[in-house]
């Protein structure tokens, strides 16, 4: 009898009583070493309540858990819905909470498919579990067409978002994925990891930098890419404040140079990663996007290259973001900083904006914008307080939520897109199309050549002031303020 040979380990409730309770239970059983006793499972499905799986039953709805942690002992629960959306990882969680008993949770769909995960591997559940949303349906056909086969160039490659850019490109099976970073240590680990996961993919490492002319025309003229996603940027808002020219040269001229390589070099497709900080700027890291935007979009009428810009907003985990300060701050004890109790911003994972980014890429025939869906806006101090409750602790009690006030450049709220941007829907339920006034090319030139002048002669106040003329809806704040107008993207898809 199973029940017999597993007595001794930790009694376990399963949460749900699908297709993953059903390996998972499978999975214990099969292992016999003792260490976990399968007691039941809890599922909201009323045609499985009362039926055995495997010999154990179905006890009740999720909502029972904590009744049933305490009738049946139970010392763990384990979440075995690999399909569960965030709104159904936060009830399981919340039941769990009330219960007092620990939980894991199986690896996502999208993890177990790729091969990243394996069914039996348990987790801890992660902010982005509580926080991400349905998976998303992409066109792999029209991906695999885009990139299978080609030479593919990822600048920023060993970043957040270029580095998991690279890891899905790399199963794309590319005839060759040119890795272009600044970072030595970042490269390194790009390229190791590359050639471990995807050993048959011929992965060319490229140590420079966007702002080194010399150096992007040879990646271009030798390694002859015909996909470029442009990933490499400054990002961190309150540093570039104070650091007008290393964010102009950065992301401004460093994107001009790579983008007129890739005209030259006839790439067939040039993807800009954008931000939605770019739309009606208070900060110099979004007018420094903002002008990335714009010479990329306008270029695309001067050039056989199709430039493509993909707009989003936050992603979970990104290096410098809010999820890993917060993380380490919980696990000092606190305090757990927070600009403003009603500040908000919107978030993605990293897997899925890269997944986005891809679709786009092969949706654009030149010029747009797209902008991703990024769900309802998350209030910051929810995010703290759901990462210190996953850290088991008590917000306000074992660790203190601080608010310190909004920093220069920042804003209450985030926007996607701008008023004048002409929005249109896509083939893609999560993507929208934006396409802006066009502007006098010759002019916009000029005003650049001026910039790169300002920047090498070390003059931020000449730097920001073409800048302001670049992007006349920069308006720098001291003290960051919500927009008169947020257009959420449902509204803005009905326009």
């Amino acid at each position: 009898d199973h029940r017999l040979i597993l007595s001794s380990g930790q009694r376990v409730l399963i949460a749900g009583a699908g297709s993953g309770g059903d390996m998972l239970v499978r999975d214990l059983l099969r292992t016999r070493t003792g260490q976990y006793q399968p007691v039941g499972f809890a599922d909201d499905d009323r045609r499985k309540q009362g039926k055995e799986i495997h010999g154990f039953r179905v006890f009740g709805p999720i909502e029972s858990i904590p009744d049933l942690v305490q009738a049946h002992a139970v010392d763990l629960v384990m979440i075995a819905i690999p399909s569960a959306n965030s709104r159904d990882m936060r009830r399981i969680v919340q039941a769990c909470e009330k219960a007092g008993v620990p939980f894991r949770t199986l690896p996502g769909t999208q993890d177990i498919a790729s091969g990243r995960a394996a069914i039996q591997t348990l987790r801890e559940v992660s902010i982005d579990d509580l926080l991400g949303r349905e998976p998303v349906s992409l066109d792999w056909k029209a991906i695999e067409t885009g990139l299978t086969g080609r030479t593919v160039m990822v600048t920023g490659g060993g970043g957040s978002i270029g580095s998991e850019l690279c890891r899905q490109i790399a199963r794309l099976d590319p005839a060759r994925l040119v890795v272009f970073e600044n970072s030595e240590f970042n490269l390194y680990q790009i390229q190791l990891e590359l050639e471990e996961r995807a050993p048959k993919v011929k992965v060319q490492p490229y140590l420079g930098d966007v702002t080194d002319r010399q150096a992007v025309e040879q990646a271009f003229a030798q390694l002859q890419p015909e996909v470029v996603f442009h990933a490499a940027a400054y990002k961190h808002v309150p540093m570039l404040e104070g650091m007008v020219r290393s964010a102009v040269r950065n992301n401004v001229i460093g994107t001009r140079i790579v983008a007129d390589a890739a005209g030259r070099h006839r790439v067939a497709t040039f993807v800009l990663i954008s931000t939605d900080k770019a739309v009606n700027p208070t900060n110099v890291m979004g007018a420094s996007k903002r002008m990335a935007e714009l010479y990329c979009q306008n270029l695309d009428a001067h050039s056989d290259t199709r430039y493509i810009t993909v707009r989003f907003g936050n992603v979970l985990g990104s290096a410098g973001s809010v999820v890993p300060l917060f993380r380490e701050q919980i696990a000092r004890g606190g305090p757990v900083t927070v600009t403003h109790p009603e500040v908000t911003r919107f978030f993605m994972t990293i897997p899925e904006a890269c997944q986005l980014i891809m679709q786009a890429a092969v949706l654009g025939r030149g010029g747009e914008i797209f902008v991703l869906d990024m769900g309802e806006p998350i209030r910051i101090s929810y995010l703290a307080e759901q990462m210190i409750r996953l850290a088991g602790k008590t917000p306000n009690e074992d660790v203190e939520i601080l608010f310190s006030g909004l920093r220069p450049g920042e804003k209450l709220q985030e926007e996607l897109f701008h008023e004048k941007e002409s929005l249109f829907g896509t083939e893609h339920a999560k993507i929208l199309r934006a396409r802006y006034r066009r502007v006098d090319w010759s002019g916009l030139e000029a005003k650049l050549d001026a910039l790169a002048r300002a920047v090498e002669g070390l003059d931020d106040g000449a730097v920001t002031a073409i800048l302001q003329d670049l992007v006349p809806e920069f308006r720098r704040t001291q003290a960051g303020e919500a927009p008169s107008k947020v257009v959420p993207f449902e509204e803005a898809r009905e326009k």
